[in-house]
């Protein structure tokens, strides 16, 4: 792609939303039924007739274990959930180069490798958020084929498009020549289908679906944060509601894979009066399943990611997929007032990515923010002096926080210096929300609430 097109393109006046997509191509389809025993379904790829499984393995949650004083992933148990999820009609592997501080390639290619290739479908990404060069991009790009050890990509992303805006997009994958690489690369057959995942504004996203609009980039696929909170309740500054990117894609017929089906597990961990009325109507299912079946529901959507970190969800969603059941119209108006009621909760909308680590002062940000939302969802959340069993949440909140964060990792720690800001994908201001957290602790403390 020419430079000057893309600048051109980036500018304010080029957002054209109404850009038809070139050709006629059909949405993915299901291949499967819900009918009889165990089955997993499959969306078909319009573009080259890929059978990809509905649920998708995200391997940014790999078990971790503590060896040599190190937190390294449990490759024995990977291994085991690799060959269930295999066994049980899984086919999509989602990893990247962060991941994991940079094990999980590895960890998924030692899986991932003991099975035939056309078994599964290998999809990582660019992650070149550190060095934006052109040496060490195509380095990162040459290290994913040894650590997955494959001779070409199924599905390659560029990560995390969104952050810093067009600017950012530019720097990292235009002026540095790696777009022109990588359609080189997907002509030579070592990418067989290139597109990008998404965080950011819908203006952002605009510019980025005008590339494919006006014949510079084909996407053939994009990866969209999705879920029945983030639908239509995303907060419109930082980051887009997922109801207006999957139009788009949808409109222009761009296979959609999904991501953060579970908001970072919160979605399979609600506040109890939430959970309360799910499982009045589906008591024999999971939470979480609500949230899959969400995902599924939408033709669209060709695989729907989950980071599983041990059996039991493995094991649950092939149970949700396995018999799949999209959800109805009704159901649809009722995850929307479960969502709206999540929003009424004053949580960090952190979903436990761990971009932000590690943190050049110690402090443990996702650790925090997950024992935060975790008290809050689960009722243990002291608000005022005159709520009932103050003094017992006020304890339990404190002595639980001191348990799960060590001293020196707790959020009074933080000196506001803003490295982890430019990378998270949530845009989440994470100084002033461990301000915030921080000053919920001393006040609990002071007796101030």
């Amino acid at each position: 792609m020419e430079r000057r097109n893309f600048i051109k393109i980036s500018g304010a006046g080029a957002l054209a939303m109404g850009a038809a997509a070139a050709g006629c191509v059909p949405k993915p389809k299901t291949v499967g039924t819900e009918e009889g025993p165990e089955q997993m379904i499959y969306r078909e790829n319009p573009v080259n007739g890929d059978k990809v499984s509905l649920i998708g393995f995200g391997c940014m949650r790999w078990p971790m274990v503590e060896k040599d004083g190190k937190r390294v992933i449990d490759q024995e148990a990977v291994n085991e959930m690799v060959d269930y999820a295999i066994e049980h009609g899984i086919n999509y592997f989602d990893t990247s180069p962060a991941y994991l501080m940079g094990q999980s390639e590895l960890a998924a290619g030692n899986a991932l490798s003991r099975h035939p290739r056309d078994k599964y479908f290998i999809a990582t990404k660019l992650s070149n958020f550190g060095d934006q060069s052109t040496e060490a991009s195509i380095k990162m790009y040459h290290d994913s084929f040894e650590q997955l050890r494959t001779d070409y990509f199924d599905y390659y992303l560029l990560h995390s498009i969104g952050r810093g805006g067009v600017a950012a997009f530019r720097q990292r994958y235009v002026d540095n020549g790696m777009i022109d690489f990588l359609l080189k690369e997907k002509e030579a057959g070592r990418i067989r289908n290139l597109g990008f995942s998404f965080h950011g504004k819908a203006e952002e996203f605009d510019a980025l679906i005008a590339l494919h609009d006006n014949g510079d980039i084909h996407w053939d696929f994009c990866q969209i944060e999705m879920n029945y909170v983030d639908w239509t309740h995303a907060d419109g500054v930082r980051n887009a509601n997922a109801e207006y990117l999957y139009a788009e894609l949808e409109k222009r017929n761009i296979p959609i894979v999904i991501m953060e089906p579970l908001l970072g597990g919160r979605l399979a961990n609600v506040p109890d009066a939430i959970a309360k009325q799910m499982k009045e109507r589906e008591p024999d299912k999971s939470i979480a399943s609500w949230a899959f079946r969400f995902c599924g529901t939408f033709p669209g959507v060709m695989c729907a990611l989950s980071g599983m970190t041990n059996m039991d969800p493995l094991m649950d969603n092939i149970k949700t997929f396995g018999h799949f059941k999209p959800l109805t119209g009704e159901e649809l108006e009722f995850l929307e007032r479960m969502a709206t009621q999540m929003m009424e909760y004053p949580l960090v909308n952190c979903t436990d990515c761990k971009y932000c680590m590690p943190c050049p002062w110690g402090i443990d940000i996702p650790g925090i923010f997950k024992h935060y939302n975790t008290s809050v969802t689960e009722g243990r959340y002291a608000q005022t002096q005159q709520q009932k069993e103050y003094r017992k949440l006020k304890n339990a909140y404190l002595v639980s926080y001191d348990r799960a964060i060590p001293t020196l990792r707790q959020a009074d720690h933080c000196i506001g210096c803003g490295e982890c800001l430019s990378h998270c994908p949530q845009s989440i201001p994470i100084p002033t929300e461990l301000r915030r957290i921080n000053h919920y602790i001393e006040a609990l403390k002071q007796d101030t609430l």
